[in-house]
């Protein structure tokens, strides 16, 4: 990579990790998909959801690199993404600030988000804000990610945004909240699957670096298949398109499975971490057309 100045645009731009905001999209596409199809969609409400989601997503992605700085897992003995403050591209000062920043801005949009919708959301809020501390800095050596994506990259952001278009709650929005949470899992399996071997180094407890390589690969298969699953719940109320639509997910989904028990190893698996995220961006895109239809 070309040389990266300090505290510029560019350096920003790399610690924002834009590849993640795919996690912050999904959500708020299918919760307005559906909202749009039960006739209660909100634009300005949808946009405001959408940018308050990949604010959280970056403050959480410069959470993330601060504390690993701090902690003295700096990037180099890890197979990820390189962190901007061990690169020398963000002083940790700065990234301070920018976290700062970055959680006020969201904090704003929340505010606006009252005006369409209930005062309960500051409690949904607050969750968020806590939670993007709290999984980076102690959540996630717990084994409690696979739990807490589910929580908060499905059921909180789905049925929030379904909640703020359509002052209610229904049960195809919660079944629509556990296909997001389910499918964008498989992000984080795929990370844990490939830092598996450092993070036993690290004290990172996950499921994967607990249970091993052949439970990490198999794990990734089925959590795929069963966020297809899930969709068969929606054939109750006659959404039968958003149970259709989805299985064109199912051979991307395999084809990256299989090329992932090829590789098993190393830095090379940081190109099934990027298919994955097309892969996630794909089942959410047919679901939300799906559920529109």
């Amino acid at each position: 990579m070309d040389e990266v100045k300090q505290n510029s645009v560019r350096a920003w731009v790399l610690a924002a990790r834009p590849k993640t905001l795919t996690g912050a999209v999904i959500p708020v596409l299918i919760g307005t998909a559906l909202a749009w199809s039960d006739g209660r969609f909100g634009l300005w409400q949808a946009l405001i959801c959408l940018a308050f989601a990949m604010l959280m997503q970056i403050a959480a992605n410069f959470i993330n690199d601060l504390y690993d700085y701090l902690r003295g897992t700096d990037g180099a003995d890890r197979l990820g993404p390189q962190r901007a403050c061990a690169q020398g591209w963000i002083s940790p000062d700065r990234m301070k600030a920018g976290i700062v920043v970055t959680i006020a801005l969201a904090c704003g949009l929340g505010c606006l988000i009252l005006y369409f919708s209930s005062p309960i959301l500051i409690l949904v809020g607050l969750a968020c804000v806590i939670f993007a501390f709290l999984y980076t800095t102690l959540l996630s050596y717990l084994g409690l990610g696979d739990l807490l994506v589910l929580v908060f990259f499905g059921l909180v952001p789905v049925c929030g945004t379904y909640y703020v278009q359509a002052g209610l709650v229904t049960g195809d929005a919660v079944v629509a909240s556990l296909c997001s949470g389910v499918v964008i899992d498989l992000l984080l399996i795929v990370n844990n699957y490939r830092d598996r071997d450092t993070d036993c180094v690290a004290g990172k407890v996950t499921l994967i670096a607990k249970w091993g390589e052949k439970f990490g690969r198999y794990d990734y298969l089925i959590t795929g298949l069963v966020a297809w699953a899930l969709t068969l719940i929606l054939l109750v109320h006659g959404r039968v398109w958003a149970c259709v639509l989805p299985l064109f997910f199912i051979p991307v989904h395999v084809s990256t499975w299989r090329e992932m028990s090829v590789i098993r190893h190393g830095k090379a698996l940081n190109r099934v971490l990027g298919l994955t995220s097309r892969n996630m961006l794909f089942y959410g895109l047919l679901l939300a057309v799906g559920l529109i239809l």
